[in-house]
């Protein structure tokens, strides 16, 4: 066994994978960029090498410099976790040749299975179902028809340079291939300029389910189940689970079989992933092989009882593997949500800058302990105070929960969102909440195409219907209790003056526009004696028994309403108003004042203060460096016409105009760092 491990990768991966070797012995040395000195993977490791600046192609991509840390510290192995040199088969083969052992497969592996084309022949070879099709040009629409009867209906026609939706049908019977063929003949020579057709199978209503497979360097080979991930936006997978809730044993069996003649024919060793589409009739076809460790491993980790890191550095020190197909195991129910730094509201723009505050919800289950059952897990790589740099990836953590079964998962995974605090930046845990919550997701009736049929406009908060909206109001009220309670026991108030604690109220919430909806209630048995105090809330009729020992200067509130535990968080002042009292539960947030019925009629004379005209200037809408501004002084512009490029978590982002006009002056400068609503472009 190795004595000394490189993680050669950076936030949560990198802390995970410390975590396993801290449990085995073996000593670990990180690697970082200048974004990331004081990163949590590099206060966990025993070292710390410096890679170089922040971009990830001077640092974590730089092959080179990692093989010459390993020998600087002595590092027998290397980790590359996922992303940046996973799938590099050049480094694995450097680290082959420099005699460091390559926590994952062979370079022959990851080379086999990168190469799309070649994977899918190999995969064929191996007796692997892929999608069945004909990929050389087809002569005319007759020979299209006898093509697709071939097949079998339905079947896609598509361009060969198509693109943007251009030269692409589903034909569901002859008549629809003949005719689809000359459509979409016609549309590829009119765009593309080349006319070529391709056909194949269309997978209905398709499931994006992959196996997870385990070899090692004797032969061995067995998978762990599968893992459910159709619930993706933009091709990036949101939530994650295990068993999925839609196949059947005989369909895993066979899926799982396949996938081990697969990883077999091409010598896997390690931890790898063979990827599936799977058709509302249960038949499946391969797409790749993933030859690293998975983001979302956790799952299986959780149903299966194993540490896959574990796995794969046993593997790599040449162990064979302690289990066999038959002792792999299948308990309960697992659920990841990956917690991006991004908002929601703003089509999921990137959200950089300082964590103000992180405040997980609390664990019972831990990485390296795989074998802790039902329960809460987190896995991250930050930290209460620290950056969320713009160079990596926006993901900054991974919420994982255990259950007894699917609903006791779902109901697990919605109190640890509503317990999750994150403040500084915008996180998209509303939007978790809300797809949760959603019915087709409670009864398991999705596919890959989830998210966008059901946000295809955009996510709003609207979109995050709350079963009893009064509870939050209920909630707003019993905490403004306790304030004034604590308020009314303070020593040295003027006699006679004294803070009368009253019963009734009026909790005011706020509306985006100034269209405020007031909601009169009476609270009473306020119990200050006990640890944990309780008041009934009273409204529109319905009686909130609230009971909580929260601290008054907690985020984050736990306790029993009407005798069920609920998670829910409180906050006292936002940067517009001190008085506020922001409440959030389930994904929904209201904004509440909560008033004296009096105060509340008063409140209703204050005028609406509408915020400021900014059509005259362009705003970053988040933090990111600007590369490119588009425009000069004096230029006029059109709607649509490009303006700026802002690069932030390697995404890049155009700015375009919303309205004609004429530039009056550029403010900011190509290479500045932006923050949020930072003004760019002045117009006349």
């Amino acid at each position: 066994m190795f004595s000394k491990i490189l993680i050669a990768n950076r936030g949560e991966i990198a802390c995970r994978v410390i975590a396993t070797a801290r449990k085995m012995g073996i000593k670990t040395v990180a690697v970082y960029s200048d974004a990331d000195k004081d990163a949590r993977h590099v206060k966990l490791a025993d070292e710390a090498v410096r890679l170089g600046p922040a971009p990830s192609r001077e640092s974590y991509l730089l092959g080179d410099k990692i093989i010459e840390a390993c020998k600087q510290t002595g590092a027998q192995a290397v980790h590359p976790g996922y992303g940046f040199l996973s799938e590099n088969e050049g480094f694995a083969k450097r680290c082959e040749d420099e005699g460091i052992a390559f926590i994952g497969p062979k370079s022959h592996s990851i080379a086999a299975m990168g190469d799309k084309i070649a994977s899918k022949k190999l995969a064929n070879e191996a007796k692997v179902n892929t999608i069945p099709g004909y990929n050389d040009a087809i002569a005319g629409p007759d020979q299209a028809v006898e093509i697709a009867k071939k097949i079998g209906y339905p079947v896609m026609i598509k361009a060969s340079a198509g693109g943007g939706g251009k030269g692409l049908r589903v034909a569901f019977n002859d008549k629809e291939a003949h005719e689809g063929f000359a459509s979409c003949q016609n549309e590829a020579r009119n765009s593309f300029g080349d006319d070529r057709i391709f056909i194949e199978k269309f997978v209905q209503e398709p499931r994006h389910i992959e196996i997870q497979v385990l070899g090692d360097s004797h032969g061995n080979v067995i998978y762990l189940n599968e893992r459910e991930c159709s619930i993706q936006r933009r091709h990036q997978k949101v939530i994650e689970e295990a068993p999925s809730p839609f196949i059947s044993d005989a369909t895993r069996k066979a899926m799982g079989e396949q996938a081990v003649q697969l990883a077999k024919a091409v010598k896997y060793q390690s931890a790898g992933t063979v990827e599936f589409v799977v058709g509302k009739d249960q038949d499946f076809y391969f797409l790749e092989m993933n030859t690293r460790l998975q983001v979302e491993h956790p799952v299986t980790e959780c149903i299966t009882g194993l540490d896959l890191v574990e796995q794969m550095i046993r593997v790599a020190a040449g162990e064979k593997l302690s289990l066999t197909q038959a002792d792999v195991k299948r308990e309960g129910w697992a659920i990841e949500c990956r917690i991006n730094a991004e908002d929601p509201f703003r089509n999921f723009l990137p959200s950089t800058g300082r964590l103000v505050r992180f405040q997980p919800p609390e664990q019972n289950m831990f990485q390296s302990e795989a074998g802790i059952k039902d329960g809460v897990r987190v896995d991250t790589g930050v930290y209460e105070g620290g950056e969320i740099p713009m160079y990596y990836d926006s993901m900054i953590a991974k919420l994982i929960v255990h259950g007894k079964d699917r609903n006791d998962a779902i109901a697990k995974m919605r109190e640890a969102l509503n317990g999750f605090v994150i403040r500084g930046i915008s996180s998209n845990i509303p939007f978790q909440a809300a797809l949760l919550a959603h019915p087709k997701f409670v009864t398991g009736d999705f596919n890959t195409g989830f998210i966008a049929e059901n946000y295809a406009n955009g996510f709003h908060a609207e979109d995050v219907p709350h079963a009893d909206p009064d509870f939050l109001v209920a909630l707003a009220g019993y905490m403004n209790r306790r304030y004034r309670a604590r308020a009314s026991g303070i020593s040295g108030q003027l006699t006679g003056h004294e803070l009368q604690v009253g019963a009734k109220f009026t909790v005011v919430v706020l509306g985006a526009q100034g269209e405020n909806k007031q909601f009169p209630i009476e609270v009473t048995d306020y119990d200050l004696s006990k640890t944990s105090s309780s008041s009934t809330v009273t409204v529109n009729g319905k009686a909130y028994q609230i009971k909580s020992s929260a601290g008054l200067g907690d985020i984050r509130v736990q306790g029993e309403c009407n005798g069920k535990p609920f998670t829910a968080q409180v906050e006292r002042g936002t940067a517009k108003n001190p008085l506020i009292l922001r409440v959030i539960h389930n994904g929904t947030q209201i904004d509440s004042l909560v008033l004296s019925p009096q105060g509340a009629e008063l409140y209703k004379l204050m005028p609406y203060k509408a915020p400021p005209d900014l059509s005259k200037f362009l705003l970053s809408p988040m933090p990111g460096l600007l590369v490119d501004v588009a425009v000069q002084p004096g230029q006029k512009v059109q709607a649509g016409e490009k303006l700026a490029v802002i690069e932030a978590m390697k995404m890049e982002n155009i700015l375009f105009a919303a309205q004609d006009g004429v530039v009056s002056k550029v403010v900011a400068g190509k290479g500045e760092s932006l923050a949020v609503d930072q003004v760019i472009i002045e117009f006349e």
